[in-house]
């Protein structure tokens, strides 16, 4: 991807600050198709009106690059970043901003007037000044006015009522909804909420190729024949946690971490179970099929303690 291949055309000129909350991508980062359909389909869409793709959602399992995802947006897009984390109890005014009393420091008198002041919320300040916003995980919100705001905000032509009156939605704002499938604590996407998305993708783990080359440019590690074998045991145990309903998760992560293990001189074996298969699960009987699922599916451990 060339830079500056998929830059949108702005309605405003960004200050100096805001061009210093673009994402700016590690050099292990690898363009992924994926990546580039989202950024494809945005720039092409931009200035169409009501066909403009400003919503995006992004759900998968931890691990698959989600947030990565929304940064790598940030960058090719050209557009600041921020991000806002959900959680269940959130209320209407972790999504609108708070008014709050003010102290004068240096005037700190008890019997003077209390002043109040209006803080925004990063949704607000994403939503009225043209940010891009990561929302991680509204599925936990139990708040059903809280989705109703998110809901509104979503619109193409959105508004939010403030205290301090109604702001509408910038068109430079865009939203990317990052979540889990059927994790502890998360809830099917709202339906009036995933309605509002105009693009959608389901993250699973990178393709082969990628996971290599990512590991490879992300640890330094470059013996590439055993990276391959430890991205096949990580595809392998991804595959099998699923097939048997295993909650854990083989992904990207654990992969950086333990060819960094090896790297580091570990043992091949022993680092697969403290960087690897204890994320997923420490049940025994868990355990034991992952095992089997490595040793029946891929060549890791065959011939290979004699190549790191």
């Amino acid at each position: 991807m060339e830079q500056g291949e998929f830059a949108l055309n702005l309605s405003r000129k960004l200050t100096d600050y805001e061009k210093s909350q673009i994402i700016k991508l590690p050099n292990s980062h690898r363009v992924s198709k994926i990546e580039r359909r989202i950024c494809k389909e945005i720039k092409r869409n931009w200035d169409k009106g009501d066909m403009k793709i400003s919503n995006i959602l992004l759900e998968g399992d931890a691990g698959s690059g989600k947030t990565q995802m929304a940064k790598a947006l940030s960058c090719n897009l050209g557009l600041p970043y921020t991000k806002i984390t959900c959680f269940s109890d959130m209320d209407k005014s972790d999504v609108l901003g708070s008014i709050l009393p003010v102290a004068d420091d240096e005037n700190n008198d008890s019997n003077k007037d209390i002043e109040y002041k209006y803080f925004p919320s990063e949704i607000v300040k994403a939503f009225t000044e043209g940010y891009l916003l990561e929302i991680q995980e509204p599925t936990v919100i139990r708040d059903a006015a809280v989705l109703m705001i998110l809901n509104s905000a979503l619109e193409p032509d959105g508004t939010i009522n403030l205290p301090t009156g109604v702001v509408h939605r910038h068109p430079d704002f865009v939203a990317v909804i990052t979540t889990n499938r059927n994790y502890i604590g998360c809830r099917p996407l709202n339906e009036a909420l995933r309605d509002r998305i105009q693009h959608s993708e389901k993250m699973d783990l990178p393709e082969r190729e990628a996971m290599i080359e990512r590991a490879i440019a992300k640890t330094g590690f470059d013996n590439v024949e055993l990276v391959s074998k430890l991205v096949d045991a990580i595809i392998a145990l991804d595959e099998c946690a699923i097939a048997n309903a295993i909650r854990g998760v083989a992904g990207m992560r654990s992969l950086f971490f333990w060819v960094d293990a090896i790297k580091n001189g570990e043992d091949i074996r022993e680092s697969m179970y403290y960087k690897v298969l204890y994320k997923i699960t420490t049940n025994p009987d868990e355990i034991r099929i992952l095992e089997e699922s490595v040793e029946n599916n891929t060549s890791l451990f065959i011939e290979t303690q004699s190549k790191r």
